[in-house]
């Protein structure tokens, strides 16, 4: 005999044998909150972050805490801040103030000795990377081309004109970065010497000579290293710019070319203000540095 199985058996007896069909099982109501729940928003984003050796700006930007001193990028190896970091214009700036130097000046001029250049710059290819550190002399003798290179090469760009200004400015939009008015001597401008027309008797000539940042005067080195002129620092936030007025001018991004802030022996009280547009990228000299900027990171850490 063929047995009927219990599920069988009720839906015969649905057909009128008596058998209770299966009740639908109650569901107990969806929580009001529940059903109203919306997915979650998005983590907020992270803060902008600066590298180590950078500032950050108007919190959308970030810039060289110091003016940048050279390294080539190959080797590490650091760069003589007293000449230009081309090999080849280096080596030859080297020969000729070897000789060139006994024709201007007095017998002290004369007799000041060059500063070394490192056998290793005269050899092969120099990649030079800008690199912002304190305590150090900055490079000068850098063309607006060269700057643009160290940066990029270093992973970051020239500033731009605004950027340059707002960042010397600090957060309190200051026309000086350490008040409203000027003050001689809070910031390496505008000194009494000028390294020409003690090497040279002259300012307008010998531009190139490799002596220029080394001159002295009653105040000290005319080339301070960076950082040392305390006072003259930008502020933003909890951080400092240094030397963004004095010390070296510095190139930032133009097509013409334009340098910013004055170098120590300019007499310049313009402060943020200052700029030259005379020359083009391509020219250098002695009172020629810069400093680099960057995109702010948003990369969670």
């Amino acid at each position: 005999m063929t047995r009927v199985g219990p599920s069988a058996l009720c839906i015969l007896a649905t057909l009128g044998a008596g058998c209770d069909a299966p009740r639908p099982v109650a569901l107990e109501p969806m929580p009001i909150a529940w059903a109203m729940r919306r997915p979650l928003p998005p983590p907020p984003a992270p803060p902008p972050r600066c590298p180590a050796e950078m500032v950050l700006v108007d919190a959308r930007y970030c810039v060289d805490r110091w003016e940048v001193s050279l390294v080539d990028k190959r080797s590490g190896q650091e760069l003589s801040p007293y000449y230009p970091p081309e090999r080849k214009l280096a080596t030859r700036l080297r020969t000729e103030w070897d000789q060139q130097r006994f024709a201007f000046g007095d017998a002290k001029a004369q007799n000041t000795p060059l500063p070394p250049l490192p056998p290793w710059q005269r050899e092969g290819d120099i990649e030079p990377a800008a690199r912002s550190r304190g305590a150090v002399v900055p490079n000068g003798y850098l063309s607006g081309i060269v700057a643009k290179r160290a940066c990029e090469a270093a992973g970051k760009r020239l500033c731009s004109r605004d950027e340059w200004e707002l960042a010397c400015r600090g957060e309190t939009k200051r026309p000086f970065p350490y008040g409203d008015t000027y003050e001689r001597g809070a910031c390496n401008v505008f000194r009494a010497t000028h390294p020409a027309a003690r090497l040279h008797d002259d300012v307008t000539t010998g531009h190139l000579d490799p002596r220029l940042n080394l001159v002295r005067d009653g105040d000290g080195p005319l080339l301070h290293p960076t950082g040392a002129t305390p006072r003259c620092a930008s502020v933003w936030g909890d951080d400092r710019l240094y030397d963004m007025v004095g010390n070296l001018d510095e190139w930032v991004e133009d097509p013409k070319g334009e340098f910013r802030g004055g170098f120590f022996s300019r007499s310049t009280k313009d402060g943020c203000r200052s700029r030259v547009r005379a020359h083009g990228p391509s020219y250098l000299d002695y009172s020629l540095g810069t400093r680099c900027c960057s995109d702010a990171a948003t990369t969670r850490p």
